[in-house]
């Protein structure tokens, strides 16, 4: 495919599957992104001793005109298929998800209540895009296949589609959000939100609409003051990881 539509072609961007100890993490990419996303995280995962699985969601890493044609379940099921793996090596499986691969984590949590826990990285439950644009993208998107993308955050790391942004993607997307609050109230796992004071993709109140949404007893918040939207790849990343184990070392504690 041609390099224009997939920035930075050369990252590592495929599905993976590491191996390692009983305990596992299902990381999850976003909207038009790769695995690339998640890939740096993974490996501090990894050399911790976690077995780590990240599947290339369905529509992603091939071309803009894929992610039109595949619905939000779609995205699920390829997150589900990685799950069942993990979990029949693992004892335990936590669910990460950065962006929209938050609302699968988040999905896959009300569909398994023996996950371990959550852990979301700016997840996309509401976007900052305005209710006009909203209507816009409704009404364009029978006859207007792309939008394009206005910019780009953390562009050294991220991989994904540019600057080509699918309309109906975008418009499955906004489905599942809506899909994934009606889900909220049947997850009941410890979990953690972590957001980037400087994302300007992800309303500031999607943190809030998620934990006063779960029935969890163990509820925690991080807001990173230096990062923006790809929270596993911006600047804190390694604040992140100590705070996301340290997370998961109290639950299974």
């Amino acid at each position: 495919m041609s390099d224009y539509l997939l920035h930075n072609p050369h990252l590592e961007g495929d599905a993976f599957f590491w191996d390692a100890g009983a305990t596992g993490a299902l990381l999850l990419h976003g909207f038009t992104a790769t695995t690339a996303e998640v890939r740096l995280f993974a490996r501090r995962l990894y050399e911790k001793g976690f077995s780590v699985g990240a599947p290339l969601l369905a529509g992603h890493g091939t071309r803009p005109e894929d992610l039109n044609r595949v619905q939000w379940q779609d995205w699920v099921e390829s997150g589900e298929q990685v799950y069942q793996r993990l979990k029949s090596r693992c004892e335990h499986v936590f669910l990460g998800g950065e962006s929209m691969g938050g609302l699968v984590a988040l999905m896959l949590a009300g569909r398994h209540p023996e996950a371990s826990g959550v852990l979301l990285y700016a997840p996309a439950i509401q976007l900052t895009l305005s209710t006009v644009d909203t209507i816009k993208l409704y009404l364009g998107s029978s006859f207007m296949p792309y939008v394009k993308r206005e910019t780009l955050e953390m562009s050294e790391y991220w991989q994904g589609y540019h600057p080509e942004l699918p309309t109906r993607g975008i418009l499955q997307l906004l489905k599942f959000q809506d899909a994934a609050k009606k889900v909220l109230p049947n997850i009941a796992q410890p979990i953690v939100v972590f957001q980037g004071r400087k994302d300007t993709t992800v309303h500031p109140q999607a943190g809030d609409i998620i934990l006063r949404g779960v029935a969890s007893a163990v509820k925690e918040r991080h807001w990173m003051e230096r990062s923006g939207h790809p929270i596993l790849i911006d600047a804190e990343l390694e604040e992140v990881t100590n705070l996301s184990l340290n997370f998961m070392e109290r639950v299974l504690a």
